[in-house]
Order: structure tokens, then sequence, then C-alpha cells
């Protein structure tokens, strides 16, 4: 498919394809907009199935980093990377330092930072041939904790929108995806008294969960017919599609994940549902907020400060869709777009 006809083509301003066939490396850099700042997103290393999949994450990926740095008062544009292997058993040092010097060659226009399949000690290897790089040892390093202090944030303003509550203790969440933020989150709700349902395809981690937080496990399909107050999608993207969406039995969907619509129509159901949808790029800033203070320098407490406002602006995205009678990731999108495209 040619990629200006790509349906996931959004005006983006630079694609680029990277090949070093000394490391195997085959990975895309999509520079999606810049009109606030140089780009800036995770590096993403994933087998993909086909070049085309590993094109639509990263074209749906960086469109959803502008409007996460919209969102968030951030001066950065949206970009991702991703790398096509499997990070476990295809991952070296030298593939990673390769990839680095395709970025150095963009110069400032996309920062690169970890994500699903990459590390801190991935991000200090690129760090060896180019400074455009966060989340290295000795600066943010990994954000996880960031994301998931963010979400829980986030998730407690869904749950005092929807429910009136203000707090989550007693309240069920089921959470789909126990990794590094996922894991952080479970520990944030725990901690505060709610009762977790969790899944995961690795098997030591729930039986981690189980033990630590009294969690009951279930099987990786079986989390969308779980009855509870808040579904947490902490894994990848899409989760919330025609096959799942007529299983849920929530009334709030708050997590961590990106893209977890499959396509806008399901934000217009969930919405017809009576299901609150807490918009991914929104709840899950918190890591880039930690990483944007190395790209862009600013300090500690106004990083808190731009955390602790991803309630203020989920209440005001939550607020409006109720006046218009819209879904919440539409409204969210109207937001961002007044900052980044007003910046032209």
């Amino acid at each position: 498919m040619p990629l200006f006809d790509h349906e996931e083509y959004n005006d983006h301003e630079q694609v680029v394809f990277c090949r070093d066939a000394e490391t195997g490396l085959h990975a895309i850099i999509a520079i999606h907009n810049t009109n606030l700042g140089p780009s800036l997103g995770g590096c993403r290393i994933w087998p993909f199935r086909t070049e085309d999949e590993a094109l639509t994450d990263v074209l749906r990926l960086s469109r959803g980093m502008t409007y996460k740095a919209a969102v968030a008062g951030l001066p950065l544009g949206g970009g991702k990377a991703v790398i096509i292997a499997d990070s476990k058993t295809q991952k070296t040092e030298a593939m990673m330092k390769a990839f680095g010097r395709h970025v150095d060659h963009l110069g400032r226009r996309y920062i690169t930072a970890e994500d699903v399949g990459s590390s801190v000690a991935d991000m200090d290897a690129i760090k060896t041939v180019t400074d455009h790089v966060v989340g290295v040892t000795g600066g943010a390093g990994d954000p996880s904790n960031s994301t998931a202090h963010g979400v829980f944030i986030g998730l407690k303003a869904a749950v005092r929108h929807k429910l009136g509550r203000d707090d989550v203790d007693g309240l069920h969440v089921a959470v789909q995806g126990i990794g590094h933020v996922g894991w952080y989150l479970c520990e944030y709700l725990h901690e505060a008294g709610a009762r977790l349902t969790v899944t995961d395809i690795n098997q030591d981690a729930l039986k981690k969960a189980e033990a630590t937080f009294g969690a009951t496990v279930v099987a990786p399909d079986d989390i969308y017919d779980v009855e509870a107050d808040v579904f947490a999608p902490c894994a990848l993207g899409a989760v919330v599609n025609d096959v799942t969406l007529p299983r849920l039995n929530v009334p709030v969907i708050a997590g961590s994940a990106n893209n977890v619509l499959g396509d806008e129509r399901h934000g217009i159901e969930l919405r017809r549902r009576g299901i609150l949808y807490a918009p991914d790029y929104v709840i899950n800033a918190g890591g880039l907020i930690d990483v944007a203070r190395f790209a862009v320098g600013f300090g500690m407490d106004e990083a808190r400060q731009k955390l602790d406002r991803i309630d203020d602006t989920l209440l005001e995205i939550f607020h409006r869709a109720d006046d218009l009678d819209t879904p919440t990731g539409e409204i969210a999108d109207r937001l961002a777009e007044e900052r980044f495209q007003g910046s032209a």
C-alpha cells in the first residue's frame, strides 16, 4: 500500500525507513507534527508479522504522541519508532547503535526514548552515537512509574465523574497486562484499597500479583467478561473492538495502553452504552511528562504540576463530552488540535 494512501497516514511530516544489513536492523521512524517543538516518542521493538503492520503501528503511535504532548501542555511534537525484531532473541547493542545513527541523521526533529521491547540499557547504547535520546541512566530512566502514577490520577478522575466516588477503596478494577506500567498501577490501586482482577501472558507475573495483591487471575480472553467498576487496559492497543466491546461489563475504561479503541466508532458505541472512556493519550501522559524534563528542560516541581493536571484535563473532557453528547475521544482530539494546529 502506498504510504500517502495508508489509512493511518494523517498528514505526517516525515516517515523514514531505516535499514542496516550488518546488524539486521529494520526500523521505521514516523514524525507526525512538530508545530509545538521537536517530536518525541519511544522506540518500540516488536516482531511484527508484516511491514505494513509495523507501518500502521508507527503511524498511529506517532500521531498519538502529537496529541498527547499537546494536551499535556508540553513544547513537543509527536514521533515514534518501531524496530521489527524480537526484543528477546534478536535485539543487540550493535542494532541499537545502528538505530541511533539513523536518529542522529534527523538532527533534533525526532528524540527517541524507551517503549515496549526497549530498555534503559538500549537508550544508553543509543546515547553513545546521538544526543537525541532520553530515558538514559542518570536521566529520567524508566518512565513506567510516572506513566502509572498519571493513569492512577486519571482513573480516580474517571471514577469521580462516573461513579461519584472520591477514592477507589473497595472498587473492583480489572487490569489487562501487568508489565512495568500495569504492575506499578496495581501497586497504586492495591495501596488505595481496590480489589484487583488481572491477566497477562506472563505466568510468573500473574503468580506474583496473586501473592502480592491478593489479585484474582483470569485467562487473557476472559478479562473482557469480568464484571468490575473499571477496566484498565495496560497492554497493546485496539483491545476495545467489535468482538470485545459487547462483552464489557464495566462503567469505566481507564488504562495505560495506547490506541485502546480499534476504531472511532467504538468510542461512539461506548458512549451509547454509558461506558466512560478516559482517552488513552490523555491519561497515559505521565511517562512523556517525565522524560520531557530532559528533552526540553524543566524541573521536578513543574513535572508534578503537569502530572496532577491530568485530573483537571480529563474532567474538562468528560464535562464537555456530556454537554455536547459527544465521545470523549473526539473531545480530546479537538482539545489537542486547538493547541498544536494553532501553533502552525
